[in-house]
């Protein structure tokens, strides 16, 4: 147990010495670390306090010859003492209290003071840095100011000798920039006098109101001629083709007043005498652009007179088209319309194909009057081809969507009519092929017709009846007119096939008996069975006596039913 408690003992005693010596390293590294924060502050406080404004104040000294500079110099070296003499020797004072705060461990107090003095060594800097850029715009004004002006001088040389080298361009702008260059001129001898005297104020404005004036007389010089040209030559040529065009094309019998070509050249008349005045002074803001603006006008006005040539070329050719269309159509419709009540009792119309002739109708009459205000609208030469153009084009569509509709209402009764007219012709060829059924079975003496001939005989007739009866009805329902002929043509044919049936089973019943009764005398079973068939024969049960005629003979002769076949094929 004692051993125990002593390592225990020992451990805490080593773990406290710990502790200590890891505290008194904290507080070294934090003293430290504040330490350097304030000899970097120092460092920048002997930064500002080496601002070399004494220098540049050395410099000034035998520049200044007017009282103007003088005063300027001894306010720059006061300003200079303040920033030495208060605020950084207050700087210095702050330097020390952080010192001893440090020494205190009142880092608290410290952290806020160390804001504090940084803050006043940052308006210190900028108070030396704005004094010594003051100072230097004057010590190297003479320097600075020498140079931009030798470039404007350069800049000013190329601008005169363009504007000698065409001076004929300028026409009655050449002594308004005459005057203006020489003003330049007189500009730097007086930067030459002020900076003789040291007047660095002075020269600021100088060299700007220089520069100013070369830029402004740069585009003088680069745009008055181009401005003279459009002004004096290009736009009124322009204007007179506009002019002459205008009138031609008036004389031709063009609608152009919609372009209100006389009172827009008067207004540019006007704006070109406005430019004129303008360049005079050598004012040329939107000079350029306001001609260039009446160029693009007078442009559009040769697309639109070339839009309504072309209108015109085209309304021509559509109208001649449209007016022959418009004429056919209203004959067609107009005989539909006087024939309408003797179409409505020839044929069961249903109501949709006379709604759509009546529709057809108002749509025509809409059409018409709508094309006689186009033509009214022509003969005044109130409107433009170039609407006209469209108005034709619509008209054109509007007549081909009518007669669409027409076309379908037509096509109906045309085949109403062509079902009438099919109809009748069927009905001829039906009644020729019962007739030649009938002579068919004349031409065969046969001893016995059978009853389903009659019969259908009769049914065939009765549908033929029919088809009569419909032909007859006004008006025609040419539903029912098909079904009828379509029943009659199908009952003519089935009486045929009987027809053909009943003759050929009897023939070659006839012809079987014929060929077996060569074997009467010799086989009593076949002078038996051909009489049995006789006796059929005679009834008209034809297909029961070709049967048996055909069982018996075969008795003797096997083939016989193919032989009868070839030879009535025959």
């Amino acid at each position: 147990m004692h051993g125990q408690f002593l390592i225990i003992g020992s451990f805490v005693v080593i773990s406290i010495i710990l502790i200590i010596v890891l505290l008194h390293f904290i507080r070294k590294i934090t003293a430290n670390s504040y330490r350097k924060k304030v000899q970097s502050l120092e460092i920048q406080k002997n930064m500002v306090a080496s601002t070399p404004v004494l220098l540049e104040l050395s410099k000034v000294e035998p520049i200044i010859k007017n009282d103007k500079m003088e005063e300027k110099y001894n306010n720059w070296q006061e300003k200079f003492t303040s920033i030495k003499e208060n605020q950084l020797i207050q700087i210095d004072d702050m330097l020390i209290d952080l010192d001893i705060y440090i020494e205190k461990k009142d880092y608290k107090t410290c952290s806020y003071r160390l804001a504090k003095t940084e803050m006043e060594i940052y308006k210190a800097k900028e108070a030396a840095d704005h004094l010594l850029g003051e100072i230097k715009e004057i010590t190297l004004s003479e320097e600075k100011y020498r140079a931009i002006v030798i470039k404007l001088k350069t800049k000013y040389r190329e601008l005169s000798r363009e504007f000698s080298d065409h001076k004929q361009m300028y026409d009655d702008m050449q002594d308004a920039i005459s005057l203006q260059l020489e003003n330049i001129e007189k500009r730097f001898l007086d930067f030459e006098k002020v900076m003789d005297k040291n007047e660095y104020s002075e020269v600021v404005h100088i060299v700007k109101a220089l520069d100013t004036m070369i830029d402004h007389m740069s585009i003088v010089v680069k745009e008055v001629p181009d401005l003279l040209l459009m002004a004096k030559q290009i736009i009124p040529n322009r204007m007179k083709e506009i002019k002459d065009t205008f009138e031609e094309m008036t004389n031709l019998g063009y609608p152009l007043d919609y372009l209100n070509i006389d009172y827009n050249l008067e207004e540019s008349k006007k704006n070109i005498g406005n430019v004129l005045d303008k360049v005079k002074v050598l004012n040329l803001e939107d000079c350029m652009f306001e001609l260039k603006t009446m160029l693009d006008y007078f442009d559009s006005l040769f697309v639109d007179f070339e839009k309504e040539r072309l209108s015109r070329k085209v309304y021509e050719e559509i109208e001649k088209d449209f007016s022959k269309k418009l004429e056919k159509t209203n004959i067609v419709v107009k005989d539909i319309y006087n024939q309408l009540d003797d179409i409505k009792s020839m044929y069961d119309l249903n109501e949709k194909d006379i709604e759509i002739i009546h529709e057809v109708k108002k749509i025509l009459v809409v059409i018409n009057d709508d094309y006689k205000k186009l033509l009214s609208k022509v003969e005044a030469n109130s409107t433009p081809y170039s609407i006209l153009h469209k108005e034709v084009e619509d008209l054109t569509v509007r007549l081909k969507e009518m007669e669409e509709d027409l076309d379908q209402a037509l096509k109906s009764l045309g085949n109403m009519y062509d079902d009438e007219v099919r109809a009748r012709e069927q009905l001829d060829e039906i009644q020729a092929f019962l007739k030649k059924c009938k002579e068919k079975m004349r031409s065969y003496k046969l001893p016995i017709i059978t009853d389903n001939y009659f019969v259908q005989l009769s049914e065939a007739n009765e549908a033929i009846v029919e088809v009569i009866k419909e032909l007859e009805k006004k008006p025609i329902v040419i539903k029912t007119l098909n079904t009828r002929v379509d029943t009659a043509r199908d009952l003519v044919l089935k009486l045929y096939n009987t027809t053909n049936e009943m003759i050929k089973t009897a023939q070659l019943a006839e012809m079987a008996i014929v060929y077996g009764n060569r074997y009467r005398a010799y086989y009593d079973e076949v002078d038996s069975g051909l009489f049995d068939a006789e006796e059929l024969f005679y009834k008209g049960e034809y297909k029961k006596s070709l049967d048996v005629s055909i069982k018996t003979t075969s008795i003797v002769d096997a083939d016989i039913y193919k032989k009868l076949l070839s030879v009535y094929d025959e």
